[in-house]
């Protein structure tokens, strides 16, 4: 069987932040990565929206070779993969395609980042509503208290470079504000978004100074390396070129303009079309 890189996804450019900890993780394998830029934000979609467009983008993935994509977004993770999983692969002739998202991988370890076993979740509405992270975390730690924040000004902020601007200040507040009242006893915040961790250093600044502050960049890469020592069959087909290759479905040049803000340096993509799929 010919050797695909693996597919890492998001619906715009905060996946990036996943890549860039995965790609430091696993140095020596090849990577592709599509952000669907030109139907983002997706955190304010409904879950049927959300999963045409998420097996659009998987289906992609595995016409350019990928035997295995990551789901490098909350939203698609918490709206489309379990559906994924279920009644699509399945259905495909070869049964060496998998998909994997960012929630459960986080879900597996948040006990390790609290004390008090009261946690607070900041992600999109779409994220929050699905209560994925509640469902997921009590299966690994049922005593730990969940509690969530929709935060839906911040994916916007972030993704018109207004992140760092004093307008910001007032939305980062409000939400951590809003989190924080729910309990005194939590300890740890899980940033549930791949955007967020651009908003780090105002997020620590009005989170309570004891605070944990969690991001999922490691925790992915970490597990990603896991799953692939664990399915050894699986990791013998993912290319091993120490290469990364761009796509995005809105204009490459805005694309390589915003991407190399999350990505950390300079990005070169190329435009692809999911609306054929």
């Amino acid at each position: 069987m010919h050797k695909g890189a693996i597919g890492i996804f998001d619906s715009g450019y905060g996946g990036l932040t996943i890549l860039k900890d995965i790609e430091q993780k696993l140095p020596e394998y090849s990577f592709i990565y599509l952000g669907d830029n030109a139907r983002a934000p997706y955190g304010s979609r409904s879950f049927e929206t959300v999963y045409q467009y998420t097996w659009q983008a998987v289906q992609w993935f595995f016409s350019q070779g990928c035997h295995l994509v990551v789901i490098a977004c909350n939203t698609a993770s918490a709206k489309a993969l379990r559906n994924i999983q279920q009644n699509n692969l399945p259905s495909l002739s070869n049964n060496l395609k998998r998909v994997l998202g960012v929630i459960r991988p986080t879900a597996e370890v948040i006990g390790n980042y609290t004390n008090t076993n009261n946690i607070g979740i900041l992600g999109t509405t779409g994220t929050i509503q699905s209560k994925s992270y509640i469902l997921e975390i009590e299966k690994f730690f049922p005593s730990i208290k969940v509690y969530q924040q929709a935060c839906p000004m911040w994916v916007p902020l972030i993704e018109n470079n207004e992140y760092n601007s004093k307008g910001a200040d007032y939305f980062v507040k409000k939400y951590i504000n809003q989190l924080t009242e729910q309990s005194a006893d939590i300890d740890s915040i899980l940033l549930a978004c791949t955007h967020y961790p651009l908003l780090i250093n105002k997020i620590r600044e009005y989170a309570p100074a004891d605070m944990a502050i969690v991001t999922q960049g490691e925790i992915v890469a970490t597990s990603l390396s896991q799953y692939l020592n664990r399915h050894q069959q699986l990791d013998a087909i993912c290319k091993k070129e120490g290469s990364t290759n761009f796509f995005t479905t809105d204009d490459p040049l805005m694309f390589n303009k915003q991407a190399s803000i999350f990505y950390g340096k300079a990005v070169e993509s190329n435009y692809v079309s999911l609306h054929l799929l």
